[in-house]
């Protein structure tokens, strides 16, 4: 403007500057960015595009556009604004039209030509530099956004040339390397992720010639974590090939992913387990049973009697392993009730003997004889025994042939209950210690453990309102010891329902009848048939068998029965048969007996809306005469 005002020897002159076209596709108003002499008070001024003056008019124009006082009247500039004479240039380059220059009222009352030419050439060089200017700008702004952008990304980033050395890093990759950017800058990437391997050349190398690589995912011995690694090359204009690389953390994402399926695993044995215990539970029903019916025969020889006797207790046992595999496969409720610590123990332990024994792993126990019940969910605490039976059982595993493999197990009561494990193992270093019930920390090898197991235990302990605590443990074996201290339960508090018990009744068992009964017996296992057949008809009933679950619906509901004991798996309709038993009479619900061998995590639920009895597989003659004696006094009753 001062130029112009200089050379031209004008009184007035702006320089207005044109706006971009709105969303709308409307053009902007001009903006008047200088204004000098008799038009300084127009400075910032905004134009209209349809303004009828010399200005607005001048800008759709190709050429200079020269207005002379030749005693007509005055210019009209802008709407409001006239001048005696002006000349107006538009500013075009690059075939944009940046604004206009506009010059009013030289002092001689009109332009010469060489003012003309002077004007044409201020308003080339004006145009060149406002448009560098504002392409400078744009290119400040949007290096500005994707600077902003590339440090906002929560996944590092970086820009590597081709011998695979950072040029550029974000934030996230300097913070998940633990440096600060200017350090990481320089740095060779796959050195600094990966260290001396060389996992990452090959992608880098096919990223390089214009390939689609898929992301590596690799582990990282330096971070000790888990990465994603993506590359592209970047579209340089010159030789170089410069690649961008995305480096993401997916530890927890793995993590979770392998506790899914391992999830999904145990899902599946759980189903297998209790499909397993089913078909177990009904031969050890059979032997267990006829191995106690034959030992009530008085004729039996001492020898004889005490082969049976081996039978009867190896059938037992196996049915006591196979009820603690069902409590481990089946999800139950969260439960509060009494619960003996020492029970919990016992069974767990039971549960592990044979891997013990396979291991080589000796185990002293030490339970104290007088401990109170806590009050609990009994598998919740079976779940944590079991995990800190199976990391010590894991961690003596490995002790060579000079080192004991021992397990010690000790509870005790001092106004709390306590249990405590101990190992010979390696034990927990200082460093590990204070992370041990952090989730998924593990120093197990990557598969052979999620970091979970002690994590949820101290969860599960603490929502007991007691403590699962590390102690380092005092004797010459060295290893590591837990010590879980609980609550003992209030004297008014219900008792937990143990994995063996045989029925809700809580009534005391009647004497048995003496007189002949009826009973309608509903199970396709012969040898359970038989079993139940041989004790009853020995008493002098009448045992009837079912042929199908149809069968059994068609003679209840045309003869009358004392007893149906119906297995609980029995389904007739698409339900359970007691459940269409029930449907079609209710008045067979006091004379229904279920023998269940609790495989379904539905049936108790079941059992227990519709009230009815119930006896586990496998089951010993004395709890099927005593349910049968209970059934029949309550129908006597009644």
């Amino acid at each position: 403007m001062r130029f112009a005002l200089r050379f031209l020897e004008a009184r007035g002159a702006l320089l207005a500057l044109a706006g971009s076209t709105t969303m709308a596709g409307d053009l902007s108003p001009l903006r008047v960015a200088a204004a000098m002499g008799t038009l300084a008070d127009l400075k910032d001024h905004a134009v209209a595009r349809d303004d009828p003056g010399l200005l607005a008019r001048s800008l759709t124009g190709e050429k200079l556009e020269l207005v002379r006082n030749s005693g007509g009247g005055p210019t009209r500039l802008l709407r409001d604004v006239e001048a005696d004479s002006a000349a107006a240039v538009p500013l075009h380059t690059h075939g944009v039209t940046v604004g206009t220059l506009l010059v009013a009222d030289p002092r001689a009352g009109s332009f010469a030509p060489e003012d003309v030419r002077l004007l044409s050439t201020l308003a080339t060089h004006a145009a060149v530099v406002l448009a560098n200017a504002r392409f400078f700008e744009l290119v400040r702004q949007a290096k500005e956004e994707w600077e902003t952008a590339f440090d906002a990304l929560s996944e590092g980033m970086a820009v590597v040339d081709e011998d695979g050395r950072v040029r550029r890093a974000n934030r996230a990759l300097a913070a998940l390397l633990g440096r600060f950017v200017e350090v990481v800058v320089g740095e060779h990437l796959s050195h600094a992720l990966f260290g001396e391997s060389h996992a990452l050349t090959e992608l880098l190398e096919a990223a390089r010639h214009g390939a689609r690589p898929p992301p590596l995912v690799a582990r990282s011995a330096p971070l000790g974590r888990i990465l994603r690694v993506a590359a592209a090359r970047m579209p340089d204009p010159g030789p170089t090939r410069s690649l961008v690389v995305l480096v993401e953390d997916v530890t927890e994402q793995q993590t979770l992913e392998a506790q899914l399926i391992q999830s999904e695993k145990l899902a599946a044995v759980g189903q297998l387990v209790s499909g397993v215990a089913h078909e177990l539970n009904n031969p050890l029903t059979s032997i267990a049973g006829l191995s106690e019916f034959l030992l009530e025969q008085k004729e039996l020889g001492p020898k004889d009697r005490s082969h049976l006797k081996v039978i009867h207790e190896q059938a037992d046992r196996a049915g006591r392993i196979v009820r603690n595999l069902l409590t481990f496969a089946r999800k139950s409720p969260d439960e509060r009730a009494r619960v003996d610590v020492n029970d919990v123990v016992q069974r767990t332990l039971l549960l592990m003997s044979y891997d013990m024994k396979l291991q080589d792993v000796d185990t002293d126990v030490d339970l104290a004889a007088l401990l109170p019940d806590v009050l609990g969910d009994r598998h919740a605490l079976q779940q944590v025994v079991l995990n800190l039976l199976t990391n010590a059982a894991h961690a003596v595993a490995g002790n060579p042939a000079s080192r004991p493999r021992r397990i010690a197990v000790r509870t005790w009561f001092d106004g709390q209950v306590h249990l405590r494990l101990a190992d010979t193992g390696p034990g927990i270093s200082d460093e590990i210690a204070p992370q041990v019930f952090t989730p998924f920390f593990t120093t197990k090898e990557p598969g052979q453990g999620t970091g979970l197991g002690l994590s949820i235990s101290y969860s599960i302990i603490e929502a007991h309102g007691g403590r699962l605590v590390l102690e380092r443990p005092a004797s010459a074996d060295g290893g590591a010891a837990f010590v879980i201290t609980l609550p003992p339960a209030p004297a008014d508090t219900p008792r937990a329902a143990a994995p063996v018990a045989t029925a809700p009744a809580a009534t005391a068992p009647a004497e048995p009848a003496t007189a002949p009964r009826t009973i309608l017996l509903v199970d396709d296992d012969p040898a359970v048939r038989r079993v139940v057949q041989a004790l009853f008809a020995r008493e002098g009933h009448r045992v009837e068998v079912a042929k199908s679950a149809q069968h059994a619906l068609e003679l209840t509901g045309t003869r009358a029965y004392d007893l149906i004991l119906v297995d609980a798996r029995a389904a007739a309709r698409g339900r359970l048969l007691v459940e269409e038993m029930l449907a079609r009479k209710s008045a067979l619900k006091e004379r229904i007996l279920v023998a269940t061998g609790d495989v379904r995590p539905t049936t108790d639920e079941t059992l227990r809306r519709l009230g009815l009895r119930y006896v586990r597989k496998p089951f010993n003659l004395r709890d099927l005469r005593d349910e049968a004696a209970r059934v029949w006094a309550a129908i006597a009753l009644s």
